[in-house]
């Protein structure tokens, strides 16, 4: 299989790497920090490609695609990794640009790419296209406003597409971490404060990437007569969450 990861710099994106290649798949790896990318392909060898571009930037992913050896042009799996969380205020306090910038990533890249991607699949008569969502797509929490609205879009258009592909043998799938640790996801949301991004995985044991590879694998492994929809996933030590009530003071 060939697939193409997003987000592949770091965190799920670099595991879902390493542990496709590990099981004899080749990769197109896909992300802005060139020199992080170049590394890992160098680790990955001969099953590996690089894509240096923002997610965003549909018209030179497209360009770039073109441009790969042969043996990496027909790309059997999508996997939407990039995404991001900014800031963690109300709604009333939130910077707008942040919100902007979770729809185009978390959004409109991922549609844009999917529909770049869709009709190669269709014409080779296969294909799994394989989402990050998250838990905040279904499981709303205090301040997490566009971000779980973004992520809620996620699901229902992993849910829409399989309703488009039935007939086309295309799989789509939305996987939904909970709480994940070990990544730069904590440290993008509060804009590099450290200290902050820690604190969010003090005294837990979180999901980690490689349990988030491990996943994208096996949905990706099964018969390709098995079509996983959702797979919601959280550290033992995590539930989902109480209804909160405000009460006013008297």
């Amino acid at each position: 299989m060939i697939a193409l990861i997003t987000g592949a710099s770091s965190g799920f994106g670099e595991a879902i790497a390493r542990l496709f290649v590990q099981n004899g798949h080749r990769v197109i790896l896909l992300a802005r920090r060139e020199s992080k990318l170049k590394n890992l392909q160098n680790e990955l060898g001969i099953f590996a490609q690089t894509i240096v571009c923002d997610v965003r930037d549909t018209q030179s992913i497209h360009a770039k695609i073109r441009t790969l050896p042969a043996e990496f042009q027909s790309i059997d799996i999508l996997i939407n990794n990039a995404g991001l969380a900014l800031g963690l205020d109300s709604a009333d306090k939130a910077d707008i640009h942040d919100w902007e910038t979770m729809v185009e990533v978390n959004v409109l890249a991922l549609i844009k790419l999917t529909h770049l991607l869709l009709p190669q699949m269709v014409a080779q008569g296969h294909g799994h296209i394989i989402n990050i969502g998250s838990i905040a797509g279904t499981y709303p929490y205090p301040c997490g406003n566009v971000y779980g609205a973004t992520k809620a879009f996620v699901k229902q258009f992993s849910l829409n597409l399989r309703a488009d592909l039935y007939d086309k043998n295309i799989r789509v799938t939305d996987i939904e971490p909970g709480l994940c640790g070990g990544s730069e996801f904590s440290l993008v949301r509060f804009k590099g404060d450290q200290a902050k991004a820690d604190s969010v995985y003090e005294n837990t044991q979180p999901l980690l990437p490689q349990d988030i590879a491990q996943s994208v694998l096996w949905v990706a492994s099964l018969p390709s007569h098995v079509n996983i929809n959702r797979l919601e996933m959280m550290p033992t030590m995590q539930a989902p969450a109480a209804l909160n009530v405000y009460k006013k003071s008297k």
